[in-house]
């Protein structure tokens, strides 16, 4: 549901060694390059851009290995609620700055 918008978050702060584009949203993005650093910087980036916080139990690997399981987290937390108030044309320019 929420996979393109998470897709852009992860090519503006996720610091991967390959581009976003070429992965699948089943993709292992660890394999991709993530390490723990750039996990933490997605994270926030997320928290902003959904206005989501993460649940405790959310905050290992197995919620961060892949665009999919992103976005399933992103939906359990906000529901069915497609809409999202951030554009994510801003995000990646605020992850450029």
């Amino acid at each position: 549901m929420y996979s393109a918008q998470i897709r852009d978050i992860v090519a503006a702060h996720g610091r991967l060694l390959v581009d976003v584009a070429t992965l699948r949203d089943e993709s292992d993005l660890y394999e991709a390059g993530l390490t723990s650093l750039s996990t933490v910087n997605l994270m926030l980036a997320l928290e902003e851009h959904f206005d989501v916080e993460f649940l405790d139990r959310m905050l290992g690997r197995k919620t961060f290995q892949s665009i999919q399981s992103l976005s399933e987290a992103i939906t359990e937390l906000r529901g069915n609620d497609p809409t999202c108030p951030a554009d994510p044309i801003n995000v990646q320019l605020q992850g450029a700055a």
